[in-house]
C-alpha cells in the first residue's frame, strides 16, 4: 500500500483546553498551531489494485422513493409530496422545480432518489435494472457535458458520480457478469465525463470538496486511472488540514456538519484501504481531535448545540470514543475527562459535569460562539450562547431553515436569530469577534468577548455551577446614535410572563420547573423589557413560534447586564446590588458576583 501523507507531529496535536474543576485558567485561543500537512504520495497503478470501490450509501434520499413510485417517475423528497417528473417511461424533465426549492432540485439531478431500484437491480431484478437505466441514461442525453450552468446538476455531480458507480456495480451483479455488457458501457462514458468535471471543478477544504474527491478517486478505482486517484489523494492531502484543524474543529462553522464531516473523513479511510491506498496516520489523528470536539459539543439532553446551519441532532455515540458516552447520555463509554473546551476557530463548550453527581440530564451546559467572521454553514452568530439545565433547552438557537435564498434565510443567518446584542445600522457579515480572556475554575467558568461591530461591542459571561445560572453584561460604544438590543431566544413550548417592567420568567405551562430572566441596572437606566416572538427550526421542515425577550438602549453607549436563572418553579430568586457587584439568591443559596469598572465578572462565594 502507498500512503496518503507522513504523520502529524505528535506535538503539534491540540486538544481543546483542558480544564480541571479546581484550578484557575487564563488563557487566550490565538491562532490555532500550525502543524505539518500531510504529503501524499503516489497512488497505485491499476495493475496493483485488488479491490474495489464501495457504493455508498443514499443518504436517505431513495427512502420514500420505493419501486412502485420509480416506476411511475415520481420523485419525492423532504416534505414535499411526490411530484411526477417523467412521462411515466423513464423521460424526465430535468428542468422542472414545482417546489421552488434548490436543494429539492439538486437532489432530483443527484439521481440518489434511484437507490431502492438500483439496489433491486444488483439482485436481479431486470424491470427494476430497465427502468434505473433508463433514467439514468436520459439525465446523461438531456445534460451533456459539461452541465456548469445548471446549479442543480454541477452541485450534485459528486454524488451522481457515486449513484452511477452503484448502477455499474448493480448491472454485474444482477446479470452475473465479470465485464459490462454491450448496453451498459454508456455508463463509462458518463464516468469519464463526471471525472473530468470533477477534475476541473473543485469546491476545496470543505464538505463538497472532500465529497468531490472521494467521488473521483471512485471513478479512478473502478475504471483503473491511477491519475485520476491520484489527483483524489493530492486534494484529500490538502483539504484535511483545514476542513478539520488540529483542535478537531470543523471550518464550517457548524454543528451538524461537524459531525457529518467527522463520517465523512471516516468514509475516506475506507475507500483509500479498500483500493490499496494506505491513508496513514493524519487523517485518524484529526478524527480523533473532532470526536473530543464533538462529545464536548453535545448538550446534555444528548444533541448537538445547535450552532449554524444545523439542525437539532443526536449525537451519534461512536463506539470507542468520546462520544459514545456522550451520544448515550453516559449509558455507555468511558467518561470524559474535560469539562470546558475553549477552540481557536471560535467556540467554548462547557458543562457542571459529566453525570458524576447529578444524572446526565440535569447537568447545565453551554456553548458560546466568537472567531473568524461568517463562512460556509456558519452564521452571524458571534458572542451568541445557547444553555441547557435541568433537563431541558433555556437559550435556543434560531436554527436552520434550509437554503432557499428568502427573507427566512436571511434572518436565520443574522444576527436577531441568536442570543447577542444587535447593534443597528451594522452592515453584514459581522466582524470577527476575539475571545480575549477566559477563567475557569471548579464552580464559575468567565469569558470576556469582544469586537468592532457599530464601534466597540464587548460581552462578558460569568457561568456558575451550583446554584447553575448565567450572567451576562453587554456593553457598546459608538461614534453615532444607535440601538442596542440584547435578545433572549426562549423555547417555543415556553410561555414568557413580565415579572416587573424590567424581568421576566419563562415556563412550559404546568412545568415545575422555570426560567427568570433579570434585567439589572448597570450604568444606565433600564428601559421596559419587551415580549416579541420569533421562529425556531427544530429541522429545515419543522418550524415552531418561540418567544424571544428583549432588553433595549438607545444612544452612542449601551450596558445590559442579564441573569439567567433556571430553577424550579417553586423556588424564589431575588438580587440586591452594591457598589461592586450583586448578590443572588435562589431559594436558599446566595451567591456573590464581582462587577469590575472594565465589565469583569467574578464569583466571590
Amino acid at each position: 500500500m502507498n500512503r496518503l501523507g507522513p504523520a502529524l507531529v505528535a506535538g503539534a496535536v491540540l486538544i481543546g483546553t483542558l480544564l480541571v474543576p479546581g484550578r484557575v485558567s487564563e488563557s487566550k485561543p490565538g491562532p490555532a498551531p500550525r502543524a505539518a500537512v500531510p504529503q501524499p504520495q503516489s497512488a497505485p497503478t491499476a495493475k496493483a489494485l485488488g479491490a474495489t470501490y464501495a457504493c455508498p450509501t443514499y443518504s436517505g434520499i431513495e427512502r420514500p422513493n420505493p419501486l412502485r413510485e420509480l416506476y411511475r417517475d415520481r420523485f419525492t423528497w423532504g416534505t414535499s409530496p411526490a411530484y411526477q417528473v417523467g412521462n411515466g417511461r423513464g423521460n424526465v424533465s430535468w428542468q422542472d422545480n414545482p417546489t421552488g426549492n434548490p436543494s429539492w432540485y439538486m437532489w432530483l439531478h443527484s439521481l440518489r432518489w434511484l437507490g431502492q431500484g438500483i439496489r433491486a437491480a444488483g439482485s436481479g431484478d431486470m424491470r427494476a435494472l430497465q427502468r434505473v437505466d433508463t433514467i439514468a441514461q436520459d439525465w446523461v442525453r438531456d445534460n451533456p457535458f459539461p452541465w456548469r450552468d445548471d446549479a442543480g446538476a454541477a452541485e450534485s455531480t459528486m454524488h451522481r458520480t457515486n449513484v452511477l458507480i452503484c448502477l455499474r456495480q448493480a448491472v454485474l451483479s444482477g446479470r452475473r457478469a465479470t465485464q459490462l455488457p454491450a448496453a451498459y458501457r454508456w455508463i463509462d462514458k458518463a464516468l469519464t465525463d463526471h471525472a473530468r468535471f470533477l477534475q476541473r471543478h473543485w469546491s476545496g477544504d470543505w464538505n463538497h470538496g472532500t465529497d468531490e474527491s472521494l467521488a473521483l478517486f471512485g471513478v479512478g478505482c473502478t475504471l483503473g486511472r491511477a491519475e485520476l486517484k491520484q489527483l483524489a489523494v493530492d486534494r484529500l492531502a490538502v483539504g484535511l488540514r483545514t476542513a478539520i484543524d488540529v483542535q478537531g474543529s470543523t471550518n464550517e462553522q457548524s454543528t451538524s456538519y461537524a459531525q457529518y464531516n467527522y463520517s465523512l473523513w471516516g468514509r475516506a479511510i475506507a475507500v483509500l484501504e479498500r483500493c490499496g491506498v494506505d491513508p496513514g496516520p493524519a487523517i485518524r489523528t484529526r478524527r480523533t481531535q473532532m470526536a473530543s470536539w464533538l462529545a464536548l459539543a453535545t448538550n446534555s439532553l444528548g444533541y448537538l448545540h445547535q450552532l449554524g446551519d444545523s439542525e437539532v441532532v443526536r449525537t451519534t455515540p461512536v463506539v470507542g470514543t468520546p462520544l459514545e458516552y456522550a451520544g448515550t447520555l453516559g449509558q455507555r463509554g468511558k467518561r470524559p475527562t474535560q469539562r470546558v473546551g475553549i477552540f481557536a476557530a471560535g467556540y467554548v463548550f462547557g458543562r457542571t459535569g459529566w453525570g458524576e453527581r447529578r444524572p446526565f440530564d440535569q447537568e447545565s451546559t453551554y456553548s458560546i460562539r466568537f472567531g473568524p467572521q461568517r463562512r460556509l454553514h456558519g452564521h452571524d452568530d458571534h458572542m451568541s450562547v445557547t444553555y441547557t439545565s435541568l433537563g431541558r433547552d433555556i437559550l435556543v438557537d434560531g436554527g436552520h431553515p434550509g437554503y432557499v435564498a428568502n427573507a427566512v434565510r436571511t434572518w436565520a443567518s443574522g444576527p436577531t436569530a441568536h442570543n447577542v446584542m444587535t447593534v443597528s445600522g451594522t452592515a453584514l457579515p459581522g466582524p470577527a469577534t476575539k475571545l480575549e480572556r477566559s477563567v475557569v475554575r471548579g464552580n464559575s467558568e468567565y469569558y470576556r468577548l469582544s469586537d468592532t461591530l457599530g464601534g466597540v461591542r464587548t460581552r462578558d459571561v460569568l457561568v456558575l455551577k451550583d446554584p447553575d445560572l448565567m450572567i451576562v453584561l453587554d456593553r457598546g460604544s459608538s461614534r453615532v446614535s444607535r440601538s442596542w438590543e440584547t435578545l433572549w431566544h426562549l423555547p417555543a413550548d415556553q410561555q414568557v410572563t413580565l415579572l416587573d417592567r424590567y424581568s421576566a420568567t419563562a415556563q412550559r405551562p404546568g412545568d415545575n420547573r422555570k426560567t427568570v430572566l433579570l434585567q439589572i441596572p448597570d450604568r444606565q437606566r433600564r428601559t421596559p423589557a419587551v415580549v416579541d416572538s420569533a421562529w425556531h427550526y427544530r429541522t429545515i421542515n419543522h418550524r415552531s413560534t418561540a418567544p424571544v425577550l428583549k432588553f433595549s438602549r438607545s444612544g452612542r453607549s449601551a450596558s445590559i447586564l442579564t441573569a439567567i436563572i433556571p430553577t424550579k418553579a417553586t423556588t424564589p430568586v431575588s438580587y440586591t446590588q452594591s457598589a461592586t457587584g450583586l448578590t443572588l439568591k435562589v431559594g436558599q443559596t446566595t451567591v456573590r458576583v464581582a462587577i469590575g469598572p472594565d465589565g469583569t465578572l467574578r464569583r466571590l462565594r
